[in-house]
């Protein structure tokens, strides 16, 4: 299935369930081209392999990893003789595609017969960025034009008027607009107020890379990405690090510290990740146009799947599977079993993940597990160590939908393309917020694991280049797209999702991280929707009810806490623990730890005793649903940002 862009016609072939098997080495399709340590040799009639375009080109690297895993992983589907079911598949146009992006963008009801009660995207379009709002607008012109052409009698919104009370009127923060500030005033934000500095605190160990600005290893997540990027268009800065590929030339990027605290996927309720998901698509939209590059959600294809079973089967339907068995589990219990007996023997095993188990008996116990897994009479002790990370890899690439998805894994691989490391690296972190639950969860125990076998690479001699150029042909070349036009563009595209591979490898722990400025637009989405929500209710009463009622609210809202609480205090609760609550006295160094290890210190046999690391400080109401704290928080900051919520410690949520 080819990449471009346009209205056509795509045969997408589907691999029958029925029979899957292990690394199997073997017969050759009919056209299968021959990989051999002759790089030249391998590339296909018609395909040329440019490393030059690829941000990393590894030209100094051997290769070789790459090309063998591909071999077999090619092999393998060659000697497999499954039936084959060709779907063909229109691909929407462009309106359509956009259509589409607006809906997952939560803007829907812009369009059609909710277009009137769009009250709630409203809120929603007055918290967005300069470059956010240029996406929506381009988005929704699109659509509109597509709409008209098709006669569709749909109230549609002329898209200056979605934006012009907010382009009349001050922005989403009350400062004056302005507009996208040049790489002159690249500490600026979209509204001209003063940015956060690069520099990090006193307290932070300096770079490695002492001839790397602190400016250009640091991760600022209080601005806008896409506006980072508009403010450095026209500018040579950020033009570094493109070559070499080794591990320790990657850039050492760093969080500063925030002092309201660092949010973690996962650390946010359910409401608010909503809100958050819709933010970082419209965010990482903005960012690829700002940088030229073409984003594309790709229409997911429904095809024929397994419905029970452990390879093949869709992750969703695995999950329901092994939650049946183990209520709760968010990771499939054949990926961490087969995680866990990897690590059981060695990571020092030379050439771990690299070198494939024996194909006859990958095959045997691809076929035992099918049967027996979950009766539990399989015998683990049959299993050697390549044989599991064969069935591992197996596992991965034979999802039915790959891990990256299909809707956003060409967005993934275009990530090589963006002009800087640093732009990778942002984009990455929106992609990964942008994941299902289901894959995200996967790919983070995937990601910890390759960490955990690159850890030992004195020993296995897997470093991080070899472990990324055996694992990305696995996550990068899915199955279903395949046709002769897509095994070229491999070839094409090798060096450029191998150092993909490395990034996520290597930045994962910052990945995982929301960007401060989409918590804070999400604080400004809470805080608007309340105030219609107060005034809707307000109209429908009596006006002296109505004027009671306010006074009494504000008098809530000067102490949101207890009463009884002086001003410089707030009351923190604790059901879990022996303290069931206690009043804590701001200062200027309080963290969030500190709050719970004094709770913790409150010793009661009659109470369950919690581990510090069992239980967390949460931040519940006022601008945000709930929100995890982790241990180094500022609580005064925190409560200047946030003054009406309520404190509470418990264990965080599986």
């Amino acid at each position: 299935m080819s990449w471009r862009s346009g209205s056509r016609a795509v045969v997408l072939t589907a691999y029958h369930p029925s029979s899957r098997a292990g690394d199997v080495p073997g017969g050759r399709r009919s056209g299968q081209y021959t990989m051999n340590h002759d790089h030249s040799k391998k590339i296909p009639d018609g395909a040329s392999f440019d490393r030059s375009g690829s941000q990393d080109s590894l030209d100094e690297l051997s290769m070789d990893d790459y090309w063998k895993e591909l071999e077999n992983i090619h092999e393998t589907r060659g000697n497999n003789h499954e039936e084959r079911v060709a779907l063909v598949v229109k691909e929407p146009d462009e309106g359509e595609l956009e259509e589409e992006w607006l809906k997952e963008a939560g803007l829907s009801n812009l369009f059609g017969e909710s277009s009137g009660d769009s009250l709630e995207s409203m809120v929603f379009l007055s918290t967005l960025t300069r470059t956010q709002k240029a996406a929506v607008e381009k988005r929704v012109e699109t659509v509109t034009q597509t709409m008209r052409k098709r006669n569709k009698q749909h109230q549609i919104p002329d898209v200056r008027d979605i934006f012009r009370l907010q382009n009349d009127s001050k922005v989403c923060d009350g400062s004056e607009p302005s507009t996208v500030r040049t790489s002159e005033n690249k500490n600026e934000t979209h509204d001209g107020t003063k940015g956060p500095n690069f520099s990090l605190g006193t307290d932070e160990p300096k770079s490695l890379l002492e001839d790397m600005p602190s400016s250009d290893t640091d991760i600022n997540l209080e601005i806008s990405f896409a506006e980072q990027a508009a403010n450095l268009k026209d500018s040579s800065v950020g033009k570094m690090y493109k070559g070499g590929g080794g591990d320790t030339l990657l850039p050492n990027f760093r969080l500063p510290k925030d002092k309201t605290g660092t949010t973690k996927i996962g650390d946010l309720a359910p409401q608010d990740m909503k809100k958050v998901y819709s933010l970082a698509l419209i965010e990482l939209t903005a960012l690829y146009d700002i940088l030229g590059t073409e984003f594309k959600q790709q229409k997911a294809v429904k095809i024929k799947t397994k419905d029970s079973g452990l390879f093949g089967v869709p992750l969703s339907l695995l999950l329901e599977q092994d939650q049946k068995k183990v209520p709760g589990t968010k990771i499939p219990l054949i990926f961490q079993k087969l995680i866990a007996q990897i690590e059981e023997t060695t990571l020092e095993t030379e050439g771990l993940l690299r070198i494939p188990g024996v194909a006859t008996r990958v095959k045997g116990l691809c076929q035992e597990l099918e049967a027996k897994f979950y009766e539990g009479t399989f015998n683990w002790e049959n299993v050697k160590q390549h044989d599991a990370a064969s069935l591992l890899k197996l596992f991965i690439r034979e999802l039915p939908q790959p891990l990256l998805t299909v809707e956003y894994l060409k967005a993934f691989q275009d990530v090589q393309n963006l002009p800087t490391r640093k732009q990778q690296l942002q984009a990455l972190n929106l992609l990964v917020i942008l994941l299902p639950e289901a894959n995200r969860d996967t790919l983070k125990v995937l990601l910890e694991f390759l960490q955990r076998v690159i850890d030992h690479r004195d020993k296995n001699k897997m470093t991080l280049k070899n472990v990324a150029m055996v694992m990305a042909p696995n996550l990068f070349t899915f199955h279903g797209f395949g046709s002769k036009a897509i095994e070229q563009r491999e070839f094409v595209m090798a060096a450029g999702t191998a150092n993909v591979m490395r990034f996520m490898i290597q930045y994962q722990k910052l990945l995982w991280t929301i960007p401060k400025f989409i918590v804070n637009q999400v604080r400004k989405q809470n805080t608007e929707s309340q105030k219609k929500e107060k005034k809707d209710k307000a109209m429908k009463k009596l006006l002296k009810k109505m004027a009671y009622d306010r006074e009494k609210h504000e008098k809530q809202e000067k102490t949101p806490n207890d009463t009884d609480v002086p001003q410089g205090v707030i009351r923190v609760q604790a059901p879990h623990l022996s303290k069931v609550s206690m009043a804590i006295q701001l200062t200027e160094e309080l963290k969030a730890g500190d709050i719970v290890a004094r709770f913790l210190s409150q010793k009661s046999g009659n109470v369950q005793t919690l581990k510090k690391e069992e239980v967390f400080l949460y931040e519940i109401g006022g601008n945000i649903g709930e929100r995890c704290l982790d241990d180094d928080t500022y609580m005064k900051d925190l409560y200047q940002l946030n003054p009406n919520a309520e404190w509470v410690i418990k264990p965080k949520q599986s």
